[in-house]
């Protein structure tokens, strides 16, 4: 069944900080329904990237997370600049991040973190043929890397410290790509 989208009656924002702005957007249904739902605007999408080494192990992030007040291992990500094609943010966010430059960047999935109140989404990057080119980043601290065999992702996925639910899709996500993409064995 396909449903008509709600009709806009107003916008405005609703709150704002260093990093949110907060809409507040009041709809009329189809139904004659009418809601305001507030929203976290957003610009451009982020790029998450699943850096695989030659010998086919994950290379993984450890830094500091400040909403869960712990240190977290999840894979390296960034926003995206304006006019900047997700596959170069991403190139350049692993280089700040870990260091490493991919011979081999591709796109593998879009997911979205609670669309019902959030905007933009994520870009999940697989990245491959890296080897050392790194770039000034703007972590408070060096990120620890982290390898990670990729045949190993149920102790990955039993840690305590990997609970990011961008990073748990994205193991599932290029899992699933990589083995689309296998070459048959001859």
């Amino acid at each position: 069944m396909t449903r008509q989208k709600p009709r806009v009656l107003a916008r405005r924002l609703a709150a704002q900080s260093g990093i949110f702005r907060v809409e507040a957007v009041d709809l009329a249904f189809a139904n004659g329904a009418r809601r305001t739902f507030e929203r976290i605007l957003g610009g451009h999408d982020s790029v998450m990237i699943v850096p695989l080494d030659a010998d086919r192990r994950l290379l993984l992030a450890r830094e500091y997370a400040a909403g869960s007040d712990d240190y977290q291992l999840g894979f390296p990500k960034g926003v995206v600049d304006a006019d900047e094609p997700f596959l170069s943010a991403a190139g350049r966010e692993l280089r700040e991040e870990l260091g490493l430059a991919a011979g081999r960047l591709d796109l593998v999935h879009r997911v979205s973190v609670v669309p019902g109140y959030i905007q933009h989404g994520t870009r999940i990057v697989l990245a491959r043929e890296l080897h050392p080119d790194p770039l000034p980043g703007d972590e408070p601290e060096p990120i620890e890397v982290v390898p990670w065999p990729l045949a190993d992702s149920d102790g990955l996925l039993a840690r305590p410290d990997f609970t990011e639910a961008r990073s748990i899709a994205a193991l599932f996500l290029v899992q699933r790509f990589l083995a689309a993409v296998a070459e048959p064995a001859g």
